[in-house]
């Protein structure tokens, strides 16, 4: 989407948030007044506002953290500054930045939304095509924003209307209103929004009814489940898979090509660019997985292997158990690096040499030593030394110290079979969820040689209905979907989040606790409001 037309909309409309502060610190860089917003431009400019807050969590530092952080696959590297919210430590309460960051920049978003919805009607010479698309745009971003709150937060303000004045008083909703709001945004989204939009990153149908399985197939699990909301999954799940030209791309690993985002499996991606102005500087997952490659023989950092922050490193079960086969399914070796090429010439190794190698099974100390380059098993990985994610890469970005400017693909096609399988699963339908999962599946098995050895590799890769429980379900979508910050949404979802944690993350396993099921409300909000005894922090922080 263009993003030059966002300007500073959010600097000039964050006096409205929800979560106001008492006195606005902010210096106004824009002579744009309210009045603009009251006309077509304005409207136009508040629309693609209504976006602002999506850069602020999918492929950023704070979103990344929130949701791949502290799971059974993901723990910590050696490097970052937030390592306690993977370890469940006593820093992770209200004073914790990315969450006081997220609230607020959502917040003031959803605010922006509420500003569209508000005002449209009564814009003079506004299109009524163009209004219809902006209103259902706008109640799109706020459903999701409202999404994202909810599953972090649980009770949460619901304010679906614009603040004009200051406000300090404030109350938490309950989950099933909160719920309820997502749902008629979504709804009213679904119906109103064109099958393509006429720019790539702007809400669609198809991604409205994307959304919308996942908030079902969420509140399923909830205290304020519905009898239909499995099914409702399910049904909007599948309607995004066969209703479309969206299909699975043959080969997996093309899924995160950079410069092919824009494929026929990417449902919704979140836009960035390379201008500074209009950009912020969070997109760095690009950053976040990678070990410390340039510090070994024969490396040194460049812009095609990445910037290694060593952030996040796999766990011992995502390597060994998730991935345990690679005979038969690619995605381990797609969606990993494993190999680092020399790019710094030594007495021993060439450009172009293999400089590092992990085969991912154990090799003897011999056989370490009698080679040129560094041999890694896995008994030998380290908090700076190990396979590496690498869907996020970007050889793209202007220097090593610039950040990401790739798309981020928030919804893609294959979540929609993984979340069609686990709704009719839990609804009793293994039959067509097994058909589902197993067309997945098929799409990552190796080809052979011959015809014969891929059909092979296709049919170890099918799975049962006796197969589907909820441990293999979980365990197929990191499979799937690891890294795209999902996962630990996903084990809160199914109840398994306090169990995972504690049997595969050795470095949180002993601290997290039935407290975690929900991130402290950050102590700015609190503090703000006049009413403290009507907005209390989250049980145990």
């Amino acid at each position: 989407m263009n993003t030059r037309k966002i300007c500073w909309l959010i600097a000039l409309l964050a006096f409205a948030a929800a979560s106001c502060n008492k006195m606005l610190d902010e210096d106004v860089v824009s002579t744009v007044t309210d009045d603009f917003y009251n006309t077509p431009n304005g409207f136009t400019a508040a629309v693609n506002g209504s976006y602002v807050a999506m850069r602020s969590f999918y492929s950023t530092e704070r979103g990344m953290t929130l949701t791949v952080f502290g799971t059974d696959t993901y723990t910590n590297g050696s490097d970052g500054d937030f390592k306690f919210v993977n370890q469940y430590t006593s820093q992770l309460d209200g004073r914790y930045a990315h969450l006081r960051e997220l609230w607020n920049t959502t917040y003031q978003t959803i605010n922006t939304c509420n500003v569209v919805v508000d005002r449209a009607d009564n814009i003079p010479n506004l299109d009524s095509a163009v209004k219809l698309n902006g209103v259902a745009q706008a109640r799109f971003c706020r459903a999701h924003y409202y999404f994202t709150l909810v599953q972090l937060f649980g009770p949460v303000p619901l304010n679906l209307h614009e603040n004009k004045e200051i406000k300090t008083e404030a109350h938490r909703d309950s989950i099933g209103n909160i719920y309820n709001a997502i749902i008629d945004d979504l709804l009213y989204a679904e119906q109103n929004l064109p099958e393509a939009p006429t720019e790539w990153g702007r809400a669609s149908k198809p991604a409205a009814e994307h959304l919308l399985a996942r908030v079902y197939l969420t509140r399923a699990y909830t205290s304020v489940k519905q009898p239909a909301d499995f099914a409702n999954a399910a049904k909007y799940a599948q309607m995004v898979i066969n209703n479309y030209s969206f299909s699975l791309l043959p080969d997996v690993g093309q899924v995160w090509a950079q410069g092919k985002e824009n494929n026929p499996e990417t449902v919704w991606a979140v836009q960035y660019t390379s201008d500074a102005l209009y950009n912020s500087n969070d997109n760095n997952a690009c950053r976040f997985f990678l070990m410390q490659y340039d510090i070994l023989p024969g490396m040194k950092r460049d812009l095609a292997n990445g910037t290694p922050w060593k952030r996040f490193r796999p766990t011992k079960f995502l390597l060994d158990t998730i991935y345990q086969d690679r005979v038969n399914d690619t995605r381990y070796e797609k969606f990993f690096t494993t190999v680092w090429f020399a790019n710094n010439p030594t007495a021993t190794l060439k450009v172009g040499d293999t400089s590092v190698w992990m085969p991912g099974y154990d090799v003897s100390d011999a056989m370490i030593k009698s080679k040129p380059y560094l041999l890694v098993p896995p008994r030998n990985y380290t908090q700076v030394l190990y396979p590496s994610l690498n869907k996020f890469a970007d050889a793209m970005r202007p220097d090593n110290q610039a950040s990401g400017v790739r798309p981020f693909i928030a919804f893609r096609l294959a979540e929609d079979y993984l979340n069609a399988a686990e709704a009719l699963t839990m609804s009793g339908d293994k039959a067509t969820a097994v058909t589902l999962l197993n067309t997945l599946r098929m799409r990552a098995a190796r080809v052979g040689s011959t015809p014969e050895e891929t059909a092979a590799h296709q049919e170890a890769m099918k799975v049962t209905e006796a197969q589907l429980t909820p441990d293999f379900l979980l365990d197929e979508r990191d499979r799937e979907m690891v890294g795209e910050q999902t996962r630990w949404f996903d084990l809160k979802r199914t109840g398994k989040l306090l169990e995972r944690v504690k049997l595969h993350n050795p470095d949180a396993g002993n601290n997290i606790q039935p407290k975690h099921l929900l991130r402290p409300i950050p102590q700015d909000q609190i503090d703000r409001v006049s009413n403290p005894g009507d907005f209390p922090q989250n049980p145990g922080y």
